[in-house]
C-alpha cells in the first residue's frame, strides 16, 4: 500500500540520490554542498531520512577521500546483493538481459535522453536520471516497479552497516513503499563467481530462453547479481 495518495515532485532529489550513488570522485565531492541544498529546498524526503542523507553527505565531504573511494568499491563492486545494475537482480546472466537493456535504452530515447557508448541503461544512477525527467505520478509508478529491488539492496546495505542504505531508503519512500526485512543470500567469493566453465564438460542451459519471445520491461524478483561497471547519465545533475 502506498504511503501517500499524491506524489510529491522530487526531480531534484532524484538527481541528488543518483549522484550520491555514483563513484565519490573529486567532481562529486565538489558538488556536495549544492546537493545538500537541493534536498533541503525541494523538501520531498522525510526529515528522518533527510538527516541520514545529510550524514552521508558530511562523511563524503569531510572523510578521507581515498578511504571513501575504497569503501564505495568494497560496497558496490564486490558483492552481488548490492549491485547497482538492476537487471543483475532481475535477469542475472540469462539471455533476457540483452533485450531488456535495449528496451530500456529505447524508453530513454523516446524521452529525449541518450546514453554514451560506455553507459549501461540498468545502472541505478542512470535510471534515476531518467525518472527525474518524468511527471510526479509517472515517476512514482516507475519507481514502484523497482521497489522490491530497492528493498533488497537496502537490506543488504543495512546488513553491512553502510550509510548508503539511506539512499535506498529514500528511494523506497519516494516510490510510496516502506522497507521490510528480506533474507539476504550470502555473496559467493568473486573468484568463484568469475570462474571459467570447464572445457568440454557438457552443455549448460542455465538462463537460456527462446530468442523469438517478446521481451517487455518488467522488474521481477531474482537473487542473481554481478559487480557493476561504472557509468554516468547524460540527463544532467545539480551542479
Amino acid at each position: 500500500m502506498s504511503m501517500f495518495s499524491t506524489p510529491t515532485p522530487a526531480s531534484l532529489s532524484l538527481r541528488v540520490l543518483a549522484r550520491l550513488l555514483s563513484y565519490p570522485d573529486v567532481q562529486l565531492r565538489g558538488d556536495l554542498d549544492d546537493m545538500r541544498q537541493a534536498l533541503l529546498s525541494e523538501n520531498a524526503i522525510a526529515p528522518a531520512r533527510l538527516d541520514e542523507l545529510n550524514m552521508l553527505i558530511s562523511s563524503l565531504a569531510r572523510g578521507n577521500a581515498l578511504e571513501n573511494e575504497a569503501e564505495y568499491v568494497e560496497v558496490f563492486d564486490r558483492g552481488r546483493a548490492t549491485s547497482l545494475h538492476l537487471f543483475e537482480h532481475v535477469h542475472g546472466d540469462s539471455r533476457d538481459r540483452g533485450p531488456a537493456m535495449i528496451d530500456l535504452a529505447q524508453t530513454y530515447e523516446k524521452a529525449g535522453l541518450f546514453l554514451g557508448p560506455d553507459e549501461m541503461p540498468d545502472y541505478l544512477p542512470v535510471v534515476l536520471e531518467f525518472v527525474s525527467t518524468q511527471p510526479p505520478k509517472e515517476a512514482r509508478a516507475f519507481l514502484g516497479e523497482m521497489a522490491h529491488i530497492f528493498n533488497a539492496i537496502f537490506n543488504a546495505l543495512q546488513q553491512r552497516n553502510s550509510p548508503y542504505a539511506s539512499v535506498l531508503g529514500a528511494l523506497l519512500e519516494l516510490s510510496g513503499e516502506k522497507a521490510h526485512p528480506v533474507k539476504i543470500v550470502a555473496d559467493e567469493p568473486l573468484d568463484t563467481s568469475w570462474e571459467e566453465p570447464v572445457v568440454f564438460d557438457g552443455c549448460s542451459v542455465k538462463g537460456q530462453t527462446r530468442p523469438d519471445q517478446a521481451q517487455p520491461i518488467h522488474f521481477v524478483k531474482t537473487d542473481a547479481a554481478k559487480p557493476r561497471q561504472r557509468a554516468t547519465a547524460t540527463a544532467g545533475v545539480p551542479q
